[in-house]
């Protein structure tokens, strides 16, 4: 079987190759014309790009905006019921010290933190409990 095949340059050659390639060549070019005819035809609304999928992702909708404030409330407001040591440390936490780091900068037993972390575990335990999360 012959394909042609035409060159970034323009350049058309023609080349034999197996039926079983040729066929997926010719298949996969069909496929390709088709889709290209489709999209030709389909159109966007602008107002609607944020919302139509992956390929315009923007990830930021009035819903998750709205469910991130509300996330960033309570956590707020669960981080306030915290003594100042307690915050400090769940914040050295969260940047990726170890609790063996917190200690040694601290100048105090890896127990004692180890013990202010579960504190602030529990804590936060009974804070979401009690609003139903």
């Amino acid at each position: 079987m012959k394909i042609n095949y035409t060159f970034a340059n323009g350049e058309v050659s023609e080349v034999e190759v197996n039926k079983e390639i040729g066929t997926f060549i010719l298949d996969s070019r069909r496929e390709e014309d088709n889709l290209g005819r489709k999209e030709r035809y389909h159109c966007y609304s602008m107002d609607a790009v944020k919302y139509e999928g992956v390929e315009y992702a923007d990830d930021v909708t009035p819903e998750r905006v709205l469910m991130l404030e509300e996330s960033n409330g309570e956590l707020q407001e669960a981080l306030e019921g915290l003594t100042e040591v307690q915050r400090e440390r769940v914040c050295r936490l969260a940047d990726g010290l170890s609790i063996n780091e917190i200690a040694r900068r601290e100048g105090v037993a890896p127990n004692a933190v180890m013990k202010s972390v579960k504190g602030v575990c529990e804590k936060l335990k009974k804070f979401f409990e009690s609003k139903g999360v």
